[in-house]
């Protein structure tokens, strides 16, 4: 009971009027990368983002779906009204480590779940390729339902998308995106609370392909909050591992 009144009280913070755009500004989207995206609450009253991958699986962050709390996905019906559908299992990546990741160091946050029917309404979304050459100023799209006011759970659930580039150092352990213009130094488009496990894209001739997930975000200069760099986990390392357990839950690619 105290499991479903948590997921109840998440659910109905996203069910209230979201604001216009993805933290800083940005696009709301609900066609293109944003057919893919859906909704993950916990029994423990947070939400994230995942990324349908195949008709019942779903690609999110490992830290998004830790062991010792029940998870559902949202959907949502004709009439808007929101509705709850099971999550039959969760594969976490075997080499996540917590304390890695909240210290935005490097890991393997990456989880997969498989849900007991296939989401209704949504696309799958397609894996970019094995090795992805990843350069300073490469430009990236990453899409979520988080917030875009820190703190404040009722300016989520509405799907966002924005345009960032990599900075730093990237590479197939880390990537780190900034907005184009404020360059991670003052406020800007940028991924929060809710975003994590989010896709971020990579637009080929082909078409946006899934190349990493939303691990952490700071605020501008490296301070806490939003709006600054928007860590990323790249698939390159754990590819293999996705497509394995996928396939073992009956997906095809």
């Amino acid at each position: 009971m105290k499991a479903l009144l948590a997921i109840s009280a998440a659910l109905a913070l996203l069910s209230s009027t979201p604001a216009s755009a993805i933290v800083g500004g940005g696009v709301p989207s609900a066609e293109g990368v944003g057919r893919s995206i859906v909704t993950i609450v916990g029994s423990r009253g947070n939400f994230c983002t995942g990324a349908l991958i195949a008709p019942k699986v779903v690609l999110t962050a490992a830290h998004c779906v830790q062991s010792g709390a029940d998870y559902k996905i949202v959907e949502y019906g004709p009439d808007r009204q929101p509705q709850l559908k099971d999550v039959k299992s969760i594969a976490i990546h075997p080499a996540f480590r917590m304390d890695a990741m909240t210290s935005h160091r490097a890991t393997a946050d990456v989880a997969l779940l498989q849900l007991a029917a296939p989401a209704a309404g949504k696309a799958p979304a397609a894996l970019g390729a094995p090795n992805i050459p990843v350069v300073v100023g490469g430009r990236f799209t990453i899409a979520g339902i988080g917030v875009t006011v820190r703190g404040d759970g009722k300016s989520g659930g509405m799907v966002r998308v924005a345009g960032l580039i990599a900075t730093g150092q990237p590479g197939t352990l880390q990537i780190r995106l900034v907005d184009p213009l404020s360059q991670g130094a003052r406020d800007g488009l940028g991924a929060c609370t809710g975003d994590s496990g989010g896709p971020v894209f990579e637009d080929k001739q082909t078409g946006p392909a899934i190349v990493g997930v939303i691990s952490w975000s700071t605020g501008p200069n490296n301070s806490a909050g939003c709006g600054g760099i928007t860590g990323v986990t790249p698939l390159t390392l754990y590819r293999d591992w996705i497509l394995q357990t996928a396939r073992q839950w009956g997906a095809a690619f």
